[in-house]
């Protein structure tokens, strides 16, 4: 229970109507800071006593939340703190990339709980499809055997992919996966599994893990921006992520403009294509990341160069995604091996003067958030969990109609 430091938690409300609004609140605050007693609770979301010790009534009743033993501060009555069961809900995320494709269970609490990876053969979804729908019955009878109650528990299935989705393309483009672009892949993935399927652009799901369990997580406005075999932005703002009109929000890779004034896509010049290409290694290579991360490590001239020239659009990348949002921090995340990842945070800095560039800050400008292969299907993983149980303003119109 938390006796020290500040409560966060958003605002409740005591409107009629809202009781689903209010069960996120009450949820997003133990899942950020742990156990907390109804009194804390009430304080931090501003929802009378009553409200509160009847949702976590309900909670209880459900196996979200649990009590743990009474605690005793000063004269006063012992105060019970609850948490969140991580056992209480499940969710899959599914990553589909280029070469590879990877499925993950987490838990409630963003726990990784089962996974597997498999070679994405060519030729799109006529032969990939199948590989999948395998991969995602293997992680599911994983957990099955960890969890008795996972399949009553399983709140849904989250996909991720590069984006853009939804525009036009000059036949099979293999860099824009044009080809499971204009597959039904939402009817199939829900037909295929029987579950509820959403799916994201690998920079948001990134963007999702990072808010649940990594560097965003309780902050309000944050961006994340995801290197990968390409390179896009996930927006966190106002405690939500936003996805745009069409779930492209975020997709700077395709920008044209850049600190060298080139023609050429940003992902194209700094993503990890660029560096496969620099490099010469072939990226269904399953030891791809390992080589690199060591070469990162032995300070390899050829990723030196490579380095040179991808810090400065990474700069202006973060200088343009600071001037637009106003972010709290940009946080880099994504596939890229660690060792990399560091060496690039660090070559960034320093960055030129910004409006985020304040007397008052308290986070970084700019910092390293999850570089992991998994971290992709991991955020995916987190959507069905985000979904289903934290607050949002759709929750509140949906609570009182």
């Amino acid at each position: 229970m938390n006796d020290t430091l500040p409560i966060r938690a958003k605002s409740g409300t005591n409107h009629e109507g809202t009781s689903s609004h209010n069960r996120r609140v009450l949820m997003d605050a133990l899942r950020m800071n742990g156990a907390l007693s109804r009194a804390d609770l009430s304080r931090a979301t501003k929802l009378t006593k009553q409200t509160v010790s009847n949702i976590i009534d309900e909670l209880e009743q459900e196996g979200l939340v649990t009590a743990e033993d009474a605690v005793r501060k000063g004269r006063g009555q012992p105060s019970t703190p609850y948490r969140l069961v991580p056992e209480g809900a499940f969710a899959i995320g599914l990553q589909i990339d280029r070469h590879v494709t990877r499925a993950i269970a987490v838990d409630l609490v963003g726990n990784v709980l089962a996974r597997a990876e498999a070679n994405l053969p060519p030729n799109g979804p006529a032969n990939g499809v199948p590989v999948i729908l395998k991969l995602i019955e293997k992680v599911r009878i994983d957990l099955a055997d960890l969890f008795d109650q996972s399949e009553r528990r399983l709140v849904g299935l989250g996909a991720a992919m590069p984006g853009p989705f939804g525009i036009k393309t000059a036949g099979d483009d293999p860099w824009m996966m044009a080809a499971w672009q204009a597959f039904p892949l939402l009817e199939t993935l829900a037909a295929g599994t029987g579950l509820s399927v959403r799916l994201q652009n690998d920079a948001a799901a990134c963007a999702t893990a990072e808010r649940m369990v990594g560097a965003a997580n309780g902050l309000d406005h944050a961006v994340c921006l995801y290197l990968g075999y390409g390179i896009g932005a996930g927006l966190i703002l106002a405690g939500e992520l936003y996805s745009g009109a069409n779930g492209n929000a975020g997709e700077i890779g395709m920008a044209l403009l850049s600190a060298s004034g080139s023609p050429t896509p940003l992902e194209h010049r700094a993503s990890l294509a660029s560096l496969y290409q620099h490099l010469k290694v072939d990226p269904a290579d399953p030891g791809v990341y390992a080589t690199i991360n060591m070469l990162a490590q032995s300070d390899d001239a050829r990723i030196e160069s490579w380095i040179e020239e991808a810090v400065m659009d990474l700069r202006w990348s973060v200088h343009l995604i600071e001037t637009i949002f106003d972010p709290q921090t940009v946080i880099l995340c994504g596939g890229a091996p660690e060792a990399l990842a560091r060496r690039l945070v660090a070559a960034v800095h320093p960055l030129a003067p910004s409006i985020a560039d304040r007397r008052d800050r308290a986070i970084p400008r700019f910092q390293l958030g999850m570089t992991d292969p998994w971290a992709v299907a991991r955020g995916a993983a987190a959507d069905p969990i985000s979904r289903a149980f934290d607050p949002s303003f759709a929750a509140i119109l949906k609570g009182s109609l």
